[in-house]
């Protein structure tokens, strides 16, 4: 008999999905608010409730903001090992991240307005 893998349930999948949606605007705000590597930033995600399904997507994340001009890294040394990459905002970044937010609150509000019926 073979081991069986642990599906993820509805609901996890349900919330990777919703985060998916809204991980670009969180790591760029993360970044606005300081300047951070990786690692840091899926720590600092996961702590304030974005709970990260995967740390790779967090580096998708960088990946894409820094080759759409909006983040910008440089490395910087470690005390506990190789030098890290540290991302930057640029001018062009905190610009997209003030229309996301406008973009982020208009939808929140409608959403919350739809769900407020059924609580």
């Amino acid at each position: 008999m073979g081991s069986l893998l642990a599906m993820p349930s509805s609901v996890e999948v349900h919330h990777a999905q919703m985060l998916k949606g809204v991980l670009d605007m969180c790591v760029l705000a993360s970044i606005v608010e300081e300047p951070s590597y990786g690692y840091a930033l899926v720590t600092a995600l996961n702590e304030r409730g974005v709970a990260v399904p995967n740390e790779n997507s967090v580096y998708l994340v960088l990946k894409r903001l820094s080759k759409a001009g909006r983040i910008e890294s440089e490395l910087v040394p470690s005390e506990s090992g190789p030098p890290r990459k540290v991302y930057r905002a640029t001018e062009a970044g905190r610009d997209v991240l003030y229309a996301w937010m406008a973009d982020w609150s208009a939808v929140r509000n409608g959403v919350d307005a739809v769900l407020a019926s059924h609580v």
